[in-house]
């Protein structure tokens, strides 16, 4: 006859100490207000108690649950469907490395093998000082800088196998790194706020933000039918009204 273990059932989760439960009602009161119906807010809950833990842990699950009056199941089944809500702690700094299509032919696959290897921990996982947490992303949305790597959503374009290692190295020795666009890096719980929906109150953090960089803006400026940089005034492609008028 086979041994059945059935174990015991889980326990419910425990709630935040009375002093952080307090804090975080108050933002999640401000954020609820926002939206005509109440559990439109599950989304930026979700960030907002992630900032607090470095991942959505069940106590987390239990607040938002609390505060929208869902059940715990209903935010774990939004919680584990968006990857950007972490079921483990991240690091300080959490790099995602792109092994999407374009990403990967230039170089994605051996940057996430190298970075594993040179961290001595795989997808998913936090380095033992709780600097660095890496992450296979499908997609960072940034084809024209490929191969491109995060870190807490920051970009990092055009890297190789060895500029990625130097960055988690300075990052790991608490150096400086500024992203290739964008505001200046701050830690994942703090950019886990910002995503909530609260303001990034580093002076000038948002003019620091920018707009599309050259790559990104080459399609709309052939569109329109404007020469690209260092091809001498040739249009490639003419602007999309040219020769339609009556």
């Amino acid at each position: 006859m086979t041994n059945v273990e059935l174990g015991l059932p889980a326990l419910p989760a425990k709630p935040y100490p009375q002093d952080v439960h307090e804090r975080l009602a108050a933002d999640a009161r401000e954020l609820i207000g926002r939206y005509p119906v109440a559990r439109s807010a599950l989304l930026p809950l979700l960030h907002l108690v992630q900032s607090e833990e470095g991942c959505v842990t069940p106590t987390g699950i239990r607040f938002c649950a609390e505060q929208l009056d869902l059940t715990t199941a209903e935010v774990t089944a939004v919680a584990t469907f968006y990857t950007m809500y972490r079921r483990r702690p991240a690091g300080e700094h959490h790099v995602g490395v792109c092994t999407n299509t374009l990403c990967a032919v230039l170089g994605g696959d051996q940057i996430f093998d190298e970075l594993k290897q040179h961290l001595g921990i795989e997808n998913n996982q936090t380095t033992d000082d709780g600097a660095i947490s890496i992450e296979h992303i499908e997609c960072n949305a940034a084809c024209d800088y490929a191969p491109v790597v995060m870190v807490n959503w920051e970009f990092f374009d055009n890297q190789t196998p060895e500029s990625a290692k130097q960055l988690v190295d300075d990052l790991r020795a608490g150096r400086e790194v500024r992203p290739t666009r964008g505001a200046k890096l701050c830690s994942f719980k703090e950019t886990s706020r910002i995503l909530a929906g609260f303001p990034d109150e580093r002076p000038g953090a948002v003019d620091e933000s920018g707009a599309g960089g050259t790559p990104s803006l080459a399609g709309l400026k052939l569109a329109k039918g404007e020469a690209l940089p260092g091809t001498a005034g040739t249009k490639v492609v003419a602007p999309r009204h040219e020769g339609t008028e009556a």
